[in-house]
């Protein structure tokens, strides 16, 4: 497997992806599928501690994980919220632990304080490779996005970077 940053040629295999979520999971609380215009908006918005990578094998595109702002309020640019997307395909093969450890080495050398990640319950796999990563939960709300017709909890992790 290769991973590297993300380009914009990586934008349209990237967008399926997510979009797929989109329809068939709450992991995003997305509920309309995100339009290329809004992924490339979204990819020119990257840069400093808001990072995008990819992973691939050969040409088969097999997740992302990316940093980004929490708020656009300046106080918070020494934070970030941290995303991991995988093909389903590739779940427990170890994917999802290499993109995080290339997307914290690469904030190693950025000025950022602390790392988010709000968590859709249930999702034990998502919160062990948290945890995996140094995140701990500090918050859980109940019933915070409607999706499919229910109400979702969302665990919120931190951590210190």
């Amino acid at each position: 497997m290769e991973i590297r940053p993300g380009e914009e040629s990586d934008l349209e295999a990237l967008n399926d992806l997510y979009n797929g979520y989109v329809r068939t999971s709450p992991a995003t609380f997305d509920i309309d599928e995100v339009s290329m215009e809004a992924r490339k908006a979204w990819f020119d918005a990257l840069g400093g501690p808001h990072r995008l990578f990819v992973g691939l094998d050969d040409d088969r595109f097999l997740g992302y994980a990316y940093s980004g702002s929490i708020s656009p309020r300046r106080a918070y640019d020494t934070s970030v919220s941290t995303s991991v997307y995988l093909d389903p395909n590739v779940f427990r093969m170890g994917i999802g632990t290499a993109l995080y450890e290339v997307l914290f080495d690469a904030l190693t050398d950025e000025d950022v304080h602390r790392a988010y990640a709000g968590i859709t319950v249930p999702n034990p796999a998502s919160f062990a490779l948290h945890e995996r990563f140094g995140f701990r939960q500090v918050g859980y709300y109940t019933e915070q996005g409607r999706k499919f017709d229910r109400y979702w909890d969302v665990a919120w992790f931190e951590k210190a970077l």
